[in-house]
């Protein structure tokens, strides 16, 4: 597999803030030319490094005032992926990670309101085969939100 140089990490660290970042903004600052910028962002693609594509949307310029994480508890560890599976076709989990520690997994759920958050845990997440047990943290703010930076040989002198 092809390695990530220098050069990708700086146009990583360009696109990650702004993926509508012009090719010829990045290319000035990374000292290249466009085309090399296009050739290397289509190459990251293909290597697997940049994965999707789209805008971030505001769940709660939709109406979803509540961000929520569930920590779930399972039957056994082993009915992670059917659980997974019913789990997606609730639209208002996002995200769901197979974890170590006092839960099996941990979900990412968005809600309208409190009383629809009580309805999809005591409704749906918690009449899915193997769920034994969910605890409710509700996030009072999203206080930050970023990729990972990406080190470049700039940042280290």
């Amino acid at each position: 597999m092809e390695k990530v140089d220098n050069l990708d990490r700086k146009i990583l660290n360009i696109i990650m803030n702004n993926a509508r970042t012009p090719s010829k903004d990045v290319a000035i600052v990374c000292g290249v030319s466009r085309a090399a910028i296009h050739q290397r962002i289509q190459r990251l693609i293909e290597m697997g490094v940049i994965v999707g594509s789209g805008y971030d949307v505001d769940p709660k310029k939709l109406g979803y005032n509540t961000c929520t994480y569930v920590g779930v508890k399972l039957e056994k560890g082993s009915m992670y992926r059917g659980v997974v599976a019913d789990l997606e076709s609730i639209p208002e989990v996002v995200e769901c990670h197979f974890t170590t520690g006092p839960y099996s997994m941990l979900m990412k759920v968005f809600a309208r309101d409190n009383q629809h958050l009580m309805e999809l845990l005591n409704d749906r997440i918690q009449h899915i085969k193997g769920v034994t047990e969910t605890e409710t943290l509700i996030s009072l703010e999203q206080s930050m939100n970023r990729q990972i930076k990406l080190e470049t040989d700039d940042d280290a002198k």
